[in-house]
């Protein structure tokens, strides 16, 4: 074991099918290198985080034990970027090995070393597009996508379309229908089957 820590903002028991298979528990971490303008997790982000070890956070979600083992389900790294600390996340993997399922959400806009370590050790991965216009894309986030776009065809390349399920929103402001059509379809070209295609709500 190394010491790596994990900034914990907050943890969402007991959901069912919302974000990965069966019972899960979000762990909602610290940390996102996106400026988006309609942040889903404001007021989340605006905690100040506990910083925890791999087993400290296994004692605080191992009382779902038999949830997770009884419905198939696990543990959602969320954030912020579950994938900025993917480190961290191997070595949760070798505390509640196979029993639990882990699923990332992440946006993929980290460095390429980071896919490789999450696909070793993650079952599910849940990823926010935004849009694949890259004009579109850093107007909204304040990012480029290109990072994003080899991060994906490196992901499928290791894991499987199978594992992987792809977020387009549709965001007043930011994007048409059609863009989100056209994202759509490069995704599909891509090899991504499992999509989601949404609208935010924003708030008046």
């Amino acid at each position: 074991m190394t010491s790596e820590k994990y900034p914990l903002l907050t943890l969402s028991r007991l959901r069912m099918e919302i974000d990965g298979e069966g019972v899960t528990t979000l762990i909602a971490g610290a940390g996102c290198p996106l400026a988006c303008k309609y942040c889903i997790n404001e007021t989340v982000l605006k905690r100040v985080p506990t910083i925890l070890s791999p087993q400290a956070l296994f004692d605080r979600v191992k009382c779902d034990d038999l949830y997770f083992q009884a419905t198939g389900g696990g543990v959602t790294f969320g954030g912020g970027e579950a994938l900025l600390h993917a480190e961290f996340i191997r070595e949760f993997r070798t505390l509640c090995k196979d029993r639990w399922r882990i699923y990332a959400e992440t946006s993929l806009n980290v460095p390429n070393k980071n896919i490789h370590i999450a696909a070793a050790c993650v079952d599910g991965f849940i990823v926010d597009i935004k849009d694949m216009n890259p004009e579109i894309y850093r107007s909204y986030t304040g990012a480029d996508n290109a990072q994003v776009i080899e991060n994906l065809k490196l992901l499928i390349s290791l894991v499987g379309q199978e594992k992987i399920l792809v977020r387009v929103p549709l965001i007043p402001n930011f994007n048409t229908p059609e863009d989100q059509e056209r994202s759509i379809a490069q995704l599909r070209n891509l090899g991504i089957t499992r999509i989601d295609a949404f609208s935010y709500t924003v708030k008046k």
